[in-house]
C-alpha cells in the first residue's frame, strides 16, 4: 500500500463521539513517549510535535507559524501529520494539519466533558469567538444535542457573527452570562484571568482550552480554588501553562490537587462525584492527543 494522503474532504464522515472513543482507547494504551522542538527565524517558527504508542505507531506534526502571512493574504499556519507504522517505521499516510488540529483540540474537551460535565448540562457558554470556539459548538452538540448556546467575546462584532453562524444567543455581560451557565468552554488568547470563581454556580463544568504558554491565564485564583481540578495530561499542562504553573507557584493549590488525567480514565478516578461539584478541565493538548486523532482519521478514511 502507497502513502496516503487524508484531507479535508474525509470531514463528513468523522463522528465526534466516535472520536472520543478513539482517544479513551488510545489511552489504555502504554504509555505515550512525546517530544516538542522548536526552530525560531525572526518571528517566523517551525514547530515539531512528535509521539510515539505502541499499538497505535508514530506521529510527526510539523507546523510554521510565520505571523506575517495574513498582509500577503495567506494562513500564518502551515503544516501536516505524519502517520508511521510502529512496526517498520515506513510512512503510512500525511493527514491534513488544519483537520487534526480542529478535531484533536475540540475532541479532547468532549471526552472530559463526557465524564465531568453533568448529564442533564442544557445551558452551554462559550467564552470567545475563534475557530476554537466554533470546533467547540459542533463538538457539544454531539453529546447535549437540545442545549441553548450563549456566547461572549471581548469584540461584540465577533460575537454576532459567531451567533449569526451557530444559532448562539450573543452576551454583553460575561459575569451574568457564566452564572446562567452548566457548562463553560473558554477558548480566548487571554494572559490575565478573565473568568472569575465567585461567579460559578454549583454543578458547572468548566472547560478551559485557550492558555498554552506559562504567560497565559483565563480563570483567576478562585476557579481552582472553588473547582475539582482535571487535566487532559499532567505532563503537557502542569509544568507548561500559566493556568496551573502560576497558582501552583503562588501556593493557591498543588501538583497534587489535580485529581486526574486521561490515563486516569480505565481506573475510574476521572468523573464527577456530585451533581453540585464544581469540576474543570484544563485541554493542554499534546502530540499522543495528535496521534490518537490523526489514527482515528486515517481508520475511517480507509473505511469510508
Amino acid at each position: 500500500m502507497g502513502i496516503e494522503i487524508v484531507g479535508p474532504e474525509i470531514e463528513a464522515k468523522l463522528d465526534w463521539i466516535a472520536l472520543t472513543e478513539a482517544i479513551e482507547a488510545g489511552h489504555r494504551l502504554p504509555r505515550a513517549e512525546v517530544a516538542d522542538s522548536f526552530l525560531r527565524r525572526g518571528g517566523d517558527t517551525l514547530l515539531t510535535r512528535s509521539a510515539w504508542i505502541d499499538g497505535l505507531g508514530l506521529a510527526i506534526k510539523g507546523a510554521t507559524i510565520f505571523p506575517d502571512n495574513p498582509k500577503k493574504g495567506i494562513p500564518s499556519i502551515s503544516g501536516v501529520v505524519n502517520l508511521l507504522s510502529g512496526s517498520d517505521g515506513s510512512l503510512e499516510a500525511l493527514v491534513d494539519f488544519v483537520l487534526v488540529t480542529k478535531w484533536k483540540t475540540a475532541g479532547d474537551s468532549l471526552l472530559a466533558a463526557r465524564h465531568l460535565a453533568r448529564k442533564d448540562a442544557r445551558r452551554i457558554l462559550i467564552v470567545g469567538a475563534g475557530a476554537v470556539a466554533h470546533s467547540m459548538t459542533e463538538a457539544y452538540r454531539a453529546i447535549f444535542p437540545d442545549a441553548a448556546f450563549t456566547v461572549w467575546a471581548r469584540n461584540p462584532d465577533a460575537a454576532r457573527a459567531f451567533a449569526d453562524a451557530t444559532g448562539a444567543t450573543p452576551a454583553a455581560d460575561l459575569e451574568a452570562a457564566v452564572r446562567g451557565a452548566e457548562v463553560i468552554a473558554t477558548a480566548t488568547m487571554a494572559t490575565a484571568p478573565i473568568l472569575k470563581g465567585e461567579w460559578l454556580q454549583p454543578g458547572t463544568h468548566l472547560d478551559l482550552i485557550g492558555a498554552y504558554r506559562p504567560d497565559m491565564r483565563e480563570a483567576d485564583d478562585e476557579v481552582l480554588r472553588r473547582a475539582r481540578i482535571f487535566v487532559d495530561a499532567r505532563a503537557t499542562t502542569i509544568p507548561h501553562i500559566g493556568e496551573l504553573m502560576q497558582p501552583i507557584a503562588a501556593g493557591v493549590i498543588a501538583d497534587s490537587d489535580v485529581i486526574a488525567d486521561f490515563y486516569d480514565l480505565p481506573s475510574g478516578s476521572f468523573r464527577r462525584e456530585s451533581d453540585e461539584e464544581i469540576t474543570l478541565c484544563k485541554n493542554g493538548g499534546g502530540a499522543h492527543l495528535d496521534l490518537m486523532t490523526a489514527r482515528y482519521i486515517l481508520d475511517v478514511s480507509r473505511t469510508a
